[in-house]
């Protein structure tokens, strides 16, 4: 049984980004994902849902379809809701969002630009960052930089070229740590430190999602983080990527990061309704659901008027 979904359709740094507005069971996510995220429906690398606030300073909730954090996905979503706010040219707004992967408080700010937004997003900051080295007796050693953070892991890979076979031996490692180290999500960054580019690569065990993605927003944080780690002093810089350029500020010292930023640019490309495939029970269910809304909807707004008719008496 079919049904129609509203989304909206983003790009920071052509990292296409799928929100869906209308609210679906958990476990339902992936299924939901996997159909609008394919080539021959609407088409993207990722997909996130509104959830409902769990804090009160929050305006939205994001929950991403691998339970995972990211960073594009939220200034998307700061986009799409600075975009409500009605925002001219040149105006800025601070949006604070929750998000899955992090329990932390997520701050966007806004800057609303003749035809996208310019984000700036204080991420996450990880609870460990340490130096590994895997082993390959065919390929040979290859010095990696761990980025740990509570729910998910980034792999800094410093390289002079970022070739074929790099990339091969990249998704053997993103698979391999997805099954040794529980986590919901696992980033190979490759990143070439003369030119400062970096091929980001994003696995998602729960969907079994291996994408080389055109950006990445928590990837970039991540280089920056393991960058300024190793040289224990702040660090700024513009990371190339194959959609374009992300900004990074992070600050090292004392053995770890203290505070970490990015910043992008985001253009809402599309919005309406999709459809997709549900089961049958699921859909009778969130009939259900919706007609008890209504009906408490309903019920809500006939006391509203006798309580208005009985202050006019």
């Amino acid at each position: 049984m079919k049904q129609a979904v509203e989304f909206i359709k983003c790009s920071p740094s052509q990292n296409m980004t799928i929100l869906i507005k209308n609210r679906y069971p958990i476990d339902q996510h992936p299924r939901i994902a996997a159909q609008v995220m394919s080539y021959n429906h609407v088409h993207a690398e990722q997909v996130g849902f509104f959830e409902p606030l769990f804090q009160q300073q929050a305006v939205a909730r994001l929950r991403m379809a691998g339970d995972e954090f990211c960073g594009n996905a939220c200034m998307s979503l700061a986009a799409y809701l600075a975009g409500e706010m009605a925002l001219r040219p040149g105006d800025i707004a601070d949006v604070y969002l929750e998000s899955s992967g992090t329990p932390e408080l997520i701050r966007c700010q806004v800057k609303r630009m003749e035809e996208r937004y310019c984000c700036e997003v204080r991420m996450p900051v990880p609870t460990m960052i340490e130096q590994g080295i895997m082993r390959d007796d065919d390929d040979g050693d290859l010095e990696l930089g761990m980025v740990r953070y509570p729910d998910f892991l980034h792999l800094v890979i410093e390289a002079e070229q970022l070739d074929a076979r790099l990339k091969k031996r990249a998704q053997s490692i993103a698979r391999l740590a997805g099954i040794t180290t529980g986590a919901s999500m696992i980033g190979v960054m490759l990143y070439q430190p003369q030119t400062r580019e970096m091929l980001p690569l994003i696995y998602l065990p729960k969907l079994d999602s291996l994408v080389w993605e055109r950006g990445c927003g928590s990837g970039t944080a991540s280089v920056g983080a393991y960058l300024a780690w190793k040289a224990q002093s702040k660090m700024t810089a513009s990371i190339k990527q194959p959609g374009g350029r992300i900004l990074v500020s992070a600050n090292g010292g004392q053995g770890h990061v203290t505070s970490l930023t990015i910043r992008g640019e985001v253009e809402i490309v599309a919005q309406g309704m999709a459809f997709v495939e549900m089961a049958s029970e699921m859909a009778s269910e969130m009939a259900s659901e919706i007609a008890k809304e209504r009906e408490s909807e309903i019920a809500w707004e006939m006391t509203s008027e006798m309580e208005s008719e009985m202050k006019v008496r």
